[in-house]
């Protein structure tokens, strides 16, 4: 069995205290603040925990942080102390590849086709497979805005050659290795340490959806977005798979149920929230660019270079460029 770290088991000491009082709750870790107009996050797991209540399922929602960073919390969420966990997508990424395969950049035309893509041929029936290993399944991919684009404190960024002496803080390898590929570099910072990487140079910026910088106060060091639309991103809903399967036919059935009407949910959020994002970047004083396609499709071609050199195997990517094509 894995060993959880000692954060982890102070965080799952006051899960086991809150068992005790009630058994059958269903704990949701948040990872977002509780904002139904502004996170995407927080529209999902909020109607979530509401559909669960509704059809008789108690559920609490822990706040940001509370239980953790996105180690401790994966620690839980796979010991089965957890049960549900608002997670960033590496979480299920330490346990198999294949889900970064979300994050390859251009392959998608936009939200729904991902959905489509992510649905088609079983394709999330294979990732739960595959992350059931590790203790966890994925409920569902959480859209927290927009296609990313590049935020940095420098220089307005119009094409890649803006790019060469930018350090961005990155989430993962797989970021990095984006990066690289535009003539930049990558480091790995926590998100919770990326007001200070970019107050210190540490970062010059990052690759998020359009109202992150707002949402976090990040807009006093971050004062250039380039919208170029590179990846479709989100988080995960990650379940516990012990607790999942212990369930009741009729108890998976409304976490099912619940499952899809957050999603519907979140996905309604986006259509409703993002045309007052980039009005939100400019209150704050951000300036904005939109790429000429021409610099677009630099961008695009380069990118391809993490379809190879990525983490990913051809025969990983050959799965996702597959079940894009087939919904595209």
């Amino acid at each position: 069995m894995k060993k959880l770290s000692i954060t982890s088991l102070v965080a799952a000491g006051a899960l086991l205290a809150a068992a005790t009082v009630q058994a059958a709750e269903v704990k949701i870790a948040l990872d977002s603040p509780p904002d139904m107009e502004k996170a995407g996050s927080y529209v999902w797991s909020h109607t979530f925990a509401e559909e669960l209540k509704k059809h008789g399922m108690a559920a609490k929602e822990f706040p940001r942080g509370a239980l953790g960073g996105e180690a401790e919390r994966l620690d839980q969420t796979s010991q089965g102390l957890l049960e549900v966990n608002m997670a960033d997508v590496k979480s299920a990424g330490k346990i198999d590849k294949l889900i970064f395969g979300l994050y390859l950049p251009y392959l998608y035309n936009d939200n729904d086709h991902q959905d489509r893509a992510i649905a088609h041929a079983g394709l999330m029936n294979k990732i739960n497979a595959n992350i059931a290993k590790g203790g966890v399944r994925i409920l569902a991919f959480t859209i927290v805005g927009p296609a990313s684009g590049i935020f940095n404190t420098k220089r307005p960024i119009h094409s890649v050659k803006d790019m060469a002496d930018l350090r961005m803080r990155a989430l993962d390898e797989n970021q990095i290795a984006l990066y690289k590929a535009w003539g930049s570099n990558g480091t790995i910072v926590a998100w919770k340490e990326v007001p200070n990487a970019l107050q210190t140079g540490v970062a010059h910026g990052y690759m998020n959806p359009s109202f992150v910088p707002v949402m976090f106060g990040h807009t006093d060091f971050i004062k250039h977005f380039t919208d170029s639309k590179s990846i479709v991103g989100g988080r995960l809903a990650l379940a516990s798979n012990d607790w999942y399967m212990g369930l009741s036919a009729k108890e998976r059935t409304i976490v099912d149920n619940a499952a899809a009407v957050a999603t519907k949910a979140n996905r309604a959020w986006l259509k409703k929230a993002e045309p007052g994002m980039l009005e939100g970047l400019k209150k704050a004083g951000v300036s904005i660019v939109q790429l000429a396609p021409e610099a677009r499709a630099e961008f695009q071609k380069l990118s391809k270079i993490v379809y190879t050199e990525g983490v990913l195997t051809p025969a990983q990517v050959k799965v996702w460029v597959d079940a894009a094509n087939a919904t595209r």
